[in-house]
């Protein structure tokens, strides 16, 4: 079954999850350095960090930086904790950690809080 993108937060998920992360790896963030890290092309970036600075999640300088707000903080570092756990979980399971990190990609935007709960209070 294909994974069929439903939620419109699904990808400012992803987006936000990617800047968190490489802010972690590198310290500073661009939107090439998204494009990269996603495999999507500038335009569709520069689409996706146009709408994520009009809610306030992102902020951007002049030079091109960006910055997570504190609401975007919150939200990235809320989605790579779901997806850390979820992929933690399914290693624990037996499932490769690349597979168990592309199925927790899947599986993070559509599991329920109550399903999500149990699994953080078994597996972490």
């Amino acid at each position: 079954m294909n994974h069929i993108k439903h939620h419109s937060n699904e990808s400012m998920e992803d987006y936000l999850e990617t800047i968190l992360s490489i802010q972690k790896k590198q310290g500073y963030v661009r939107s090439i350095d998204i494009a990269t890290e996603m495999n999507f092309s500038k335009p569709s970036v520069s689409v996706a960090m146009k709408n994520l600075r009009q809610k306030e999640y992102i902020t951007m300088d002049e030079t091109g930086y960006i910055t997570l707000t504190d609401k975007g903080l919150a939200w990235a570092e809320n989605v790579l904790e779901r997806h850390t756990i979820l992929t933690n979980w399914l290693v624990s399971l037996g499932v490769s950690q690349e597979t168990a990190a592309a199925d927790a990609c899947m599986i993070e935007h559509d599991l329920s809080e109550e399903s999500f709960a149990a699994i953080k209070k078994a597996y972490s």
